[in-house]
C-alpha cells in the first residue's frame, strides 16, 4: 500500500515544479509584452503576490534611464567652449564676464574664500543659476536607481544643456540659426528606440533659464526665444526649469543658490545660525528698479522701503552694489525678517530661494512668484511660510501697504513663519553632487515630482486612453490671481 501513495507524492512534486516553471515563464513573457508601455515594475507586483517573501526592489518605481550617449555638442563640448557663454541675461561680447569660472566644482562655481563671518562651513560657493542644468546632471550621475535597462526605467533623462545652448544665439535675429539645435537635439531623440516606448512622454530635460526662453510662438525675429518646446517631438517631454510656463508639460524647481551641504550636519547648523539671527530690520529689498517696465511695481516699492526706517533696501545693479556677491546678499537678508520678494524680468527670483535659507519670510505680491510654481517643493498652504499682498496693477500698491501690512502680524505669528521657513531650507537647497544627504533635497524632490507625473501618464495609457489630452495644454489660471470675496 505504501508504494502507490510514494508515486502519487513523486508526480505531485514533479507536477508543482511544471506549474512552477510555467508561472515563471508567463511572468518572463508578462515583463516583455508590457515593457513597451513602461510597466515593467508591474512584473515586480505579480511576483510579489504569487510569491510574498521575495523582497521589493528599493528602486521600484524609481529607475531612470540617462542618455548617456547623447551627442556631446548638446553638453560636455558646450562647457569646454565655455568662453562662448554669457553669465547673465546680456549676449557675451568683450565687455561681459563669460562662464569658464563658473563651471568649476562640478557646476557650483569656486568656493567663497572669504565668508566675512556672515557664512558657515565650506559649503558655500558662488554659483551661477543658469548652470542649474550642469548640476542636476551631475547629481543624477549619483541617482541611486539609475538603470542601463530603458524597459526597466520609468523615466528618461535627456542631460542636454539646453539653457547654455539656447544662449549662444538668444539675440541673433536669424531665426534658423537661433532654432537649429534645438530641431538637432529632437530630431536625434525622436530617432532612438527609447522614443518609442511613449513616443518621448517618459522623457524629461532640465533647464537653468525660465521656460519662456524656449517658448516663441510666432515666426518674428524680434521675438524673444527659441521654438523648442513647440517642436511637436519637445511638446511630448517634460521640461524642468527655474520658471514654468503656462503650458502643463513645464514644471518649475529652484534656482539653485550660493550653499551646497555636503552632508545633514551642514544643514542642521546653518539652520541652527539663521534660527539665532538677531534681525534689526523689519523688512529688506534687494534689487534694482525696473524704469523701462511699465508694469513694474519695484519703483513704488523702492520708494515704500526707503521712507520707512524699518526697511533696508540694497540696490544691486552696475549703478548700485554687486549682488553676485552672495556675502552681501546673506547678511542683509539674515539681518531682516521680512524679505520682498517682487517680479524682475520674469515672475519668479532667485533672491526668493536665498530669502529662505537666510531664514527672512518672503512677501510675495504675484501668486506666479512661488506659489503657482514650485507646487512639488512649497506647502500648498502658502500663509505657513510667506506673506501676500496683492498687487494686480502699479496703482494697487498703496502708499504705506507693505510696512502697514507688515507691522499687523504678530511676533508669535511671524515665528512660526520664520520656523517653517528653516524648516523647508533642506528642500529648496541642492546639496553638493559629490556627496548626498539623508535628508531629500531640491533635486530628490524634483525627481520624486517628474516621476509621479510620468506615472499618471502611464496610468491613462493603461486605461487605454489618449494621453496627449491635457497633457500639453495650457493652464491659462497659473499666472491668474486668486478671486477674493468683495
Amino acid at each position: 500500500m505504501e508504494k502507490p501513495l510514494a508515486g502519487k507524492c513523486h508526480k505531485e512534486v514533479w507536477f508543482g515544479i511544471l506549474v512552477s516553471f510555467v508561472l515563471c515563464f508567463t511572468i518572463l513573457c508578462f515583463d516583455y509584452s508590457t515593457s513597451m508601455l513602461g510597466v515593467y515594475n508591474g512584473v515586480n507586483l505579480l511576483v510579489r503576490r504569487v510569491h510574498p517573501y521575495i523582497t521589493r526592489d528599493s528602486c521600484y518605481g524609481r529607475y531612470i534611464y540617462v542618455h548617456d550617449d547623447l551627442p556631446a555638442k548638446f553638453n560636455d563640448d558646450l562647457l569646454k567652449n565655455c568662453q562662448n557663454l554669457t553669465t547673465g541675461s546680456k549676449p557675451k561680447n568683450s565687455d561681459t564676464q563669460n562662464m569658464c569660472r563658473y563651471i568649476v566644482n562640478l557646476g557650483l562655481g569656486p568656493e567663497i574664500e572669504e565668508p566675512e563671518g556672515v557664512l558657515a562651513n565650506e559649503s558655500w560657493f558662488i554659483t551661477n543659476p543658469y548652470l542649474l542644468e550642469v548640476i542636476f546632471h551631475n547629481k543624477m550621475k549619483q541617482y541611486k536607481c539609475l538603470t542601463n535597462n530603458s524597459n526597466q526605467a520609468s523615466a528618461i533623462y535627456v542631460p542636454s544643456y539646453a539653457g547654455l545652448d539656447a544662449s549662444l544665439h538668444l539675440w541673433d535675429f536669424n531665426l534658423t540659426v537661433r532654432d537649429y539645435s534645438a530641431k538637432d537635439l529632437v530630431g536625434w531623440l525622436s530617432g532612438k528606440p527609447e522614443w518609442k516606448k511613449m513616443w518621448g512622454r517618459d522623457h524629461f530635460m532640465v533647464a537653468g533659464r525660465t521656460s519662456w526662453d524656449f517658448r516663441r510662438q510666432k515666426e518674428n525675429s524680434s521675438d524673444w526665444g527659441t521654438n523648442l518646446r513647440f517642436l511637436p517631438e519637445s511638446m511630448n517631454m517634460s521640461m524642468l526649469s527655474v520658471e514654468g510656463s503656462l503650458w502643463k508639460n513645464d514644471f518649475a524647481i529652484p534656482y539653485p543658490t550660493n550653499f551646497h551641504p555636503k552632508n545633514d550636519n551642514d544643514v542642521v547648523q546653518w539652520q541652527n545660525r539663521v534660527r539665532s539671527q538677531k534681525r534689526p530690520f523689519l523688512f529688506t529689498f534687494v534689487g534694482a528698479p525696473r524704469p523701462d517696465m511699465k508694469d513694474s511695481i519695484r519703483g513704488k516699492l523702492i520708494d515704500q522701503c526707503q521712507t520707512s526706517s524699518n526697511c533696508k533696501f540694497l540696490h544691486c545693479g552696475s549703478s548700485g552694489i554687486n549682488c553676485n556677491n552672495p556675502v552681501t546678499v546673506m547678511r542683509v537678508f539674515e539681518s531682516s525678517v521680512y524679505c520682498l520678494q517682487p517680479p524682475g524680468d520674469s515672475h519668479t527670483r532667485r533672491s526668493t530661494f536665498d530669502s529662505f535659507l537666510a531664514g527672512c519670510i518672503p512677501v510675495f505680491f504675484h501668486p506666479a512668484t512661488a506659489y503657482t510654481q514650485y507646487l512639488w517643493h512649497l506647502p500648498e498652504n502658502h500663509t505657513k511660510y510667506s506673506v501676500f499682498i496683492p498687487v494686480k496693477e502699479v496703482e494697487d500698491l498703496k502708499e504705506g501697504i507693505i510696512e502697514k501690512t507688515l507691522l499687523g502680524i504678530s511676533k508669535h505669528e511671524a515665528l512660526a513663519m520664520r520656523e517653517e521657513v528653516i524648516r523647508l531650507i533642506p528642500n529648496l537647497v541642492y546639496a553638493d553632487p559629490r556627496s548626498r544627504l539623508e535628508t531629500e533635497d531640491a533635486f530628490d524632490i524634483a525627481v520624486q515630482g517628474i516621476l509621479e507625473r510620468i506615472e499618471n501618464v502611464r496610468e491613462v495609457i493603461r486605461e487605454r486612453k489618449d494621453p496627449s489630452i491635457g497633457f500639453a495644454d495650457e493652464d491659462n489660471f497659473k499666472f491668474t490671481f486668486p478671486e477674493t470675496p468683495e
